[in-house]
């Protein structure tokens, strides 16, 4: 079973007390955007094999929001971080490379 620590709070806890919200780190285009990317922030997903960012909410408990990367393999939780970032952090990518050494983010 999937096993995230809410980064807000610190509480690790079994998936049922999380809720699922997606990719994390989706482009957001505002006003004026082509129909095209629109549509592509709506319903294009990465779905990888592997290692992949995710958003969480802790509904159970704190309410907050945060990052979490995981293998979509293996449930293996790497390591969660901050909701209001752009990009996975430095450390975040050292824990996933220390455990998965030919992995490569994609841009």
């Amino acid at each position: 079973m999937l096993s995230p620590t809410c980064h807000a709070c610190g509480v690790t806890a079994e998936e049922t007390e999380f809720h699922a919200g997606g990719e994390a780190h989706l482009k957001r285009f505002g006003p004026g955007s082509s129909d095209a990317e629109f549509e592509s922030y709506l319903f294009t997903r990465q779905n990888p094999k592997g290692v992949h960012f995710e958003r969480w909410r802790h509904a159970n408990g704190c309410g907050k929001w945060f990052h979490v990367a995981r293998c979509t393999m293996t449930l293996e939780v790497f390591a969660s971080y901050s909701a209001q970032t752009y990009a996975p952090p430095a450390d975040v990518l050292d824990a996933i490379k220390a455990r998965r050494p030919d992995w490569e983010m994609e841009d």
